[in-house]
């Protein structure tokens, strides 16, 4: 019997429409029956991080309380995003710096999608960030797709056979890493966590 687990998404990309969200909308469409997909479009309403608003004794705004409950909740992570002047773009990086200090992240299974594979700087960038929190990238699931410019909705990525086949297999194995992931315990909720 397969393990119930909850995978969140995540785009790098604000944009309403963009390839990245299609291939988020993909790997839902994608995924099996006991995985529950849920995905996480506030980045835009995280505030820039501040160690002082993070301190032992603060209450972190509402906006980063959701966002640590949504990874604290989840078995594991695919993050899309796209490349910005070869960088990860800055509402991303400001989400992962509110996740540093806090204890979610060590040993969550991550996937680290790219809807190019022109993009390679800020691939590379956004996995090394994510190494240095701890967090367990999964090399297989981790994949830079050959999107052509009019692939921007899920079913034209799933109508290809090359991309939807690396999504496939880039699910499974993450999946199985967030089965296989010793000890897994949900954290209790941060204080100001709705």
């Amino acid at each position: 019997m397969a393990l119930d687990l909850t995978l969140l998404t995540v785009s790098g990309s604000l944009r309403a429409v963009s390839s990245n969200g299609a291939v988020l909308d993909a790997v839902a469409a994608l995924a099996p029956s006991h995985v529950r997909v849920t995905r996480f479009d506030g980045l835009a309403d995280l505030p820039a991080f501040n160690p002082d608003l993070d301190g032992e004794d603060a209450t972190p705004p509402p906006a980063v309380a959701r966002w640590r409950a949504a990874i604290a909740g989840a078995d594991a992570l695919v993050i899309c995003s796209p490349e910005y002047a070869h960088g990860v773009p800055g509402a991303l990086k400001n989400a992962l710096d509110w996740l540093v200090s806090g204890p979610d992240v060590p040993g969550l299974p991550v996937a680290v999608v790219n809807a190019t594979t022109r993009a390679h700087i800020a691939h590379a960038s956004l996995i090394e960030t994510l190494r240095t929190m701890s967090a367990t990238v999964v090399e297989e699931a981790s994949v830079r797709l050959p999107l052509a410019p009019d692939q921007r909705t899920a079913e034209a990525i799933l109508a290809d056979p090359v991309a939807s086949t690396l999504l496939t297999d880039a699910l499974a194995a993450l999946l199985r890493s967030a089965a296989e992931r010793p000890g897994r315990v949900h954290a209790p909720p941060r204080p100001g966590a709705s």
